[in-house]
Order: structure tokens, then C-alpha cells, then sequence
């Protein structure tokens, strides 16, 4: 995709995230000195182009009182993957959900899924609900309880200034869940 002005100067701006305002896009189109229109017609075509492929909210969890938080990975069959993340991210304390390919040898998992929690018994009953709910128990898995919380940033999309350094990205980022294939 050539990026025009609007482009490189909207990339550069989501950077920092949308303003936290009733109206968003609004502010940004003000701040960029376009029409909202134009802003949201440039979006959908910097989406379209494969430059940027979804917002998301980044929640600082352990602000909030979140810190049993645990990552469930889990080997399920190819066949039953789709099926089996869908039905895993319809359970109301799901967060996350999503598939990842295996690396044979050494990480035999292909299902994630995050469990945000303020205790860690409620996260460990909700992770026996998951299992015994989706019949589970017998599929290799395993509960990574975070430890440590990392820095969490929004989208890279390369240098706006130089349309060189801005590529499609290969695959979506995950979601609800997400499906790879």
C-alpha cells in the first residue's frame, strides 16, 4: 500500500492511542486537521491494507486490583482447536483466547487462554470449571500463573515518515479468539 500524508500522520499518531474522550475519532481528526469522515475513511483503508488490523484496549490489570492472573495452555487436536477456543471464550471470566502453532520439540501447546483474577483459588476454581466443562482433564495442559507483570504497549507500525519501513502485518493479532488458518 503507498501511504499519502494523512496516512503516515495518522500512523504516527496512533502511536499514543486514541484520546481517552466521548468522542475519539473526533479529537483525533481535530488534532490531525481533517474532517471525521476522512480520519475514519483513512482508517478503514489503512486497515484494508493490512497496515494496521485492530484497536485494542490495553487494561493495566494489576492497577485494578488483578494479580492472580494465569495463562492455561493446552495441546488440542487440530481437528478440535477452532471449535474448542471458540467454546473456551465464551466463559464469562475468559479474557483471552487465542491459537498459536506448536514448536515441535520443545512447546507442545497450540490453545491459550488468560484468566484475569483478583485471588488465585477463584482463578484455580474457574480454571477446574474450564476443564471439567469442556472435558479437558485427559488433553495435556498446563496454568502459568504470572509472576511478574511486563510492560504492555500499543501497535508499532514502523516509521510513518518512511513508507518503507511500514509492512502489512502476516496475521491478525489475537483476539477473543483467533483462528490462524
Amino acid at each position: 500500500m503507498e501511504l499519502g500524508t494523512l496516512h503516515k500522520k495518522l500512523i504516527a499518531a496512533l502511536k499514543d492511542g486514541l484520546p481517552l474522550v466521548p468522542e475519539p475519532y473526533a479529537a483525533l481528526a481535530e488534532k490531525l486537521d481533517v474532517e471525521t469522515g476522512r480520519l475514519c475513511q483513512a482508517l478503514e483503508e489503512l486497515h484494508d491494507g493490512g497496515i494496521i488490523n485492530r484497536f485494542g484496549l490495553i487494561v493495566h490489570h494489576r492497577a485494578l486490583g488483578y494479580d492472580a492472573n494465569a495463562m492455561c495452555v493446552f495441546d488440542i487436536d487440530d481437528a478440535r482447536v477452532s471449535e474448542t477456543g471458540r467454546a473456551i471464550a465464551t466463559l464469562p471470566y475468559v479474557t483471552l483466547c487465542y491459537q498459536r502453532d506448536r514448536v515441535p520439540g520443545v512447546w507442545p501447546y497450540n490453545l491459550y487462554c488468560m484468566i484475569h483474577g483478583r485471588d488465585r483459588l477463584t482463578v484455580k476454581s474457574q480454571i477446574r470449571h474450564l476443564v471439567a466443562r469442556l472435558d479437558l482433564a485427559a488433553i495435556p495442559h498446563r496454568v502459568l500463573f504470572s509472576r511478574r507483570c511486563f510492560s504492555q504497549c500499543g501497535g508499532d507500525y514502523g516509521q510513518a515518515d518512511n513508507p518503507g519501513t511500514v509492512t502489512p502485518l502476516p496475521t491478525p493479532m489475537p483476539g477473543e479468539y483467533h483462528d490462524p488458518a
